[in-house]
């Protein structure tokens, strides 16, 4: 089968197309024949060697599928080795979807929308009425961030991006404006991914009481040391937060993805579908991805 794997750490220019042998299913598990594997910015950090937890090499990066079971059903899964044309799954990762939801769609909903549900509910502990300012607000975390910050009540939605089409992709995902910094209004909640400056302004933006949650370092630059003393003189919090170790709380995955699927189908919450590539071609999505030339959810798609 093709898979796209690396051998050693680096930008896109190390991932290859290779021919693999198909994985076997274990106890437990199911193979999966891969219709769309859903691309994230935590996979590059893993190509680059910079994530939270250092991988085996070679390695087949991937954490999530829409496939087909040997029976034909069409399922979403979490997986380890997904930028390939058969993956295995465990039977416990692995939820069936209707034919008519979109491949990106439905991918949207796994990493990135329990990321994004996470953000606001485990991790800021959203308040109704609080104001909620998401960086990165046309990508895959933030459009869907952006969109339940309103249904968690939230009671304005500010936005921060990086051009004038993701500024009107963010107003029509329901964001009341989109701020650049230093901007006068105080923010009870901030989601940031890119780190760096970015992470320096907002600290200085917070309310009383505000909550900057931290996930991810998109700027690849160093983080300011956090002085508690400024957290005291801004009656404010930094909070750090990795999908990863919060999946396995119990609840933490089927409940969250129920109420996400449930707003699909009322029309309340619209994945945003990014780019289609061929699965040959993960490194240029990999290349689009970091040069932040894309919105929404990116898929690679075996087969294309």
């Amino acid at each position: 089968m093709l898979a796209i794997q690396f051998g050693h750490f680096g930008g896109p220019e190390v991932l290859a197309p290779v021919e693999l042998a198909a994985p076997v299913p274990g106890p437990g598990e199911v193979l999966l024949t891969v219709e769309a594997a859903g691309v994230n910015f935590a996979d590059t950090h893993q190509v680059d060697g910079s994530y939270l937890t250092a991988d085996a090499l070679p390695f087949v990066p991937g954490s999530e599928v829409v496939g087909r079971t040997p029976d034909g059903t069409r399922v979403l899964a979490r997986v380890s080795g997904g930028y390939a044309e058969q993956v295995v799954a465990k039977e416990s990762a692995v939820q069936e979807i209707p034919e008519e939801l979109g491949a990106a769609e439905a991918l949207a909903l796994m990493m990135q929308g329990l990321t994004a549900w996470h953000l606001l509910r485990s991790a800021a502990r959203l308040r109704e009425g609080e104001t909620v300012v998401v960086h990165s607000a046309a990508g895959g975390v933030g459009s869907l961030a952006v969109q339940l910050a309103r249904e968690f009540g939230a009671g304005r939605v500010l936005a921060q991006v990086s051009t004038p089409a993701k500024e009107r992709l963010a107003l029509d995902l329901g964001a009341d404006a989109v701020i650049t910094y230093p901007h006068e209004e105080k923010a009870d909640v901030v989601l940031d991914a890119v780190g760096g400056e970015l992470f320096d302004q907002a600290l200085g933006s917070l309310a009383s009481f505000g909550r900057l949650v931290t996930y991810g370092n998109a700027a690849r630059s160093g983080f300011t040391p956090v002085d508690p003393a400024r957290l005291n003189r801004l009656n404010a919090a930094v909070v750090g937060f990795w999908l990863r170790p919060a999946l396995a709380a119990p609840g933490a995955v089927s409940g969250p993805l129920k109420e996400l699927f449930a707003l699909v189908a009322k029309g309340r919450l619209k994945p945003v579908p990014g780019g289609s590539y061929p699965l040959a071609d993960a490194r240029r999505a990999h290349e689009d991805l970091l040069a932040r030339r894309t919105v929404g959810k990116i898929v690679l798609v075996p087969g294309a």
